[in-house]
């Protein structure tokens, strides 16, 4: 861990960064030369694998615990991210719930749970991003392609992520003047513990048949894609919402 504030190095905060896709995030931004502090809920050892794996590679990080849907845990997190590195210049939140159920049977109390990590958490960490962010920065929120697709099960996870995707699109124009970029990646299937849980053979072999790619979308994929939305070559990219899906229509 730095322990010394660096003006060079660009500083990014992962959400979600001690699995999945999050984790893959956090991996590509330490390559590109970012200071990323890996945010996680629970997973202390997950978390620190990550920054092992970082370190192991060359690069900088921090782990550190916060829920993001308590204001105070995520203030603190970018507080520790301005002490330790300097400021903030890219966010990318990437923490999340998906409990999968039909309307008709999902148990309000998962309802409750999954709003306040995808909402409320998107809207608590999107306040501090917008607060601190330094000129050239970026967030990166996460939506998903289900929002369009409509797949049975999915009716409240996929309300979520409308909600996200609006917060998303009002915020990048909120921001005018400051210089920070505000978009949303939504992914298709994507071969995550996520995302394969539950599911059977059939099931996840008919998911990747539907794109025209005819393969599951990687947490590498995705990460490519955050690492272009939070680089230099992003920066005209701004209050989209990008699919990254394979081609699913």
């Amino acid at each position: 861990m730095t322990t010394q504030p660096q003006q060079d190095r660009r500083v990014a905060i992962v959400t979600g960064g001690s699995r999945g896709i999050g984790r893959q995030v956090a991996r590509r931004l330490a390559g590109d030369g970012f200071a990323v502090v890996v945010g996680y809920a629970g997973n202390k050892d997950a978390a620190d694998e990550v920054v092992q794996a970082i370190e192991a590679a060359g690069g900088t990080a921090y782990a550190a615990r916060a829920d993001v849907g308590h204001e105070a845990d995520v203030a603190a997190l970018f507080d520790l991210a301005e002490a330790t590195y300097g400021g903030v210049d890219a966010v990318v939140h990437a923490a999340g719930r998906m409990p999968l159920s039909p309307v008709s049977e999902l148990d309000l109390s998962e309802l409750d749970a999954l709003y306040r990590t995808n909402i409320r958490g998107t809207f608590v960490v999107d306040q501090q991003a917008a607060r601190r962010l330094r000129p050239g920065g970026a967030l990166v929120n996460f939506s998903s392609s289900v929002v369009g697709l409509a797949f049975p099960g999915y009716g409240a996870y996929a309300a979520s992520k409308g909600a996200v995707e609006a917060l998303t699109l009002i915020l990048a124009r909120e921001m005018r003047g400051r210089d920070v970029t505000v978009n949303a990646v939504a992914p298709g299937p994507t071969a995550t513990d996520l995302f394969l849980d539950g599911k059977d053979e059939e099931t996840v072999a008919r998911l990747a048949a539907q794109p025209p790619l005819e393969r599951l979308g990687t947490p590498e994929d995705i990460a490519g894609v955050v690492s272009f939305l939070v680089g230099r070559e992003g920066r005209w990219v701004n209050g989209q919402v990008l699919r990254a899906n394979g081609g699913i229509i």
